[in-house]
């Protein structure tokens, strides 16, 4: 049986792509500081797996959860673009610092395979659509860069160490368990439990900007693809579900699906923030195999039902 580090285990994702190793009957290890994933989110599965409570960028830690892994599945980040804009710092040594250290471990411990999630951030603001992987980046924000940063490293420990290793630039990703509360909440989960209670959802500009959502069982499926794909060297592939939709528009079908008639509050436009993104999905189906396998507005339903039964 084989071993696998989770890095950001307990998070929203992360614990999603626990069930998903554990499922195919692999051994899982988690590494998560806590600082925004939850035992919660675990709870179920603690049993089965091994949780290590450390952070990335404690080479000691690190270089412990690396003994015997076949597979680094590094999701562990500060995922925040406003967060990023208020503490820039933080995220370049979290993203970046972090991942170079997971990297050196992973080389050193003679890991065959480190599958990376990255950010579609990294495209900014450029009109061109849809995205794709061979266009020049044009990050917007620190959380951006950082990410984006990241990327080169694992490319560069694919050319001058011989670690594979793929990037996943994931899309908008939203499902059950993901944090409605903090103050960074991405728009699905927030405007569900505002409307659920009744409330007006909050849109940062007019809602008319659009994103191509990704249901998070599309990002599990990637991310075990990105394991077993039989040659990757550092290649960079798009995740998502390849339709784009407006934020009025998610508005509109919450609406449908909850029986009410709630406005959004519109307020000013976020720093950082892009227009519009969706993306190309062909190098994905042709590097690792991958298609979507959920697409929004089932997805969209799922998360609803699940926000129903889970109040905040």
């Amino acid at each position: 049986m084989s071993t696998y580090l989770v890095t950001g285990g307990a998070g929203f994702i992360g614990s999603h792509v626990v069930r998903g190793l554990l499922k195919r009957g692999a051994s899982v290890r988690v590494l998560d500081n806590l600082s925004t994933g939850k035992r919660a989110n675990l709870a179920e599965v603690e049993r089965d797996i091994e949780l290590v409570e450390g952070d990335i960028r404690d080479q000691e830690t690190v270089k412990r959860c690396m003994n015997g892994v076949a597979g680094v599945l590094h999701l562990a980040a500060r995922a925040s673009v406003p967060r990023s804009v208020a503490h820039p710092f933080e995220a370049n040594d979290v993203n970046v610092t972090g991942t170079l250290t997971l990297l050196l471990a992973a080389r050193d411990a003679g890991v065959r395979r480190f599958v990376y999630s990255a950010s579609s951030s990294a495209y900014g603001d450029t009109p061109v659509l849809p995205k794709r992987e061979d266009m020049t980046p044009q990050p917007l924000s620190p959380y951006a860069v950082s990410k984006l940063a990241a990327e080169h490293y694992c490319a560069c420990f694919t050319t001058c160490y011989g670690l594979e290793t793929v990037s996943l630039r994931y899309f908008n990703v939203f499902g059950p368990r993901q944090d409605p509360q903090s103050q960074y909440a991405a728009v699905i989960p927030a405007f569900v439990t505002r409307m659920v209670r009744g409330e007006r959802p909050v849109v940062y500009g007019d809602g008319e900007q659009s994103r191509d959502f990704c249901y998070v069982d599309n990002v599990v499926s990637a991310n075990l693809l990105g394991l077993d794909a039989p040659r990757v060297s550092g290649e960079v592939v798009n995740i998502a579900c390849g339709e784009r939709v407006t934020l009025n528009e998610i508005i509109r079908l919450i609406n449908k699906a909850l029986g009410t008639n709630i406005a959004a509050d519109y307020q000013a436009p976020r720093v950082g923030d892009v227009r519009h993104s969706l993306a190309d999905l062909a190098a994905a189906e042709r590097v690792i195999g991958y298609k979507p396998l959920i697409k929004f507005s089932e997805g969209l339903a799922r998360s609803i039902d699940w926000y129903r039964q889970h109040p905040a």
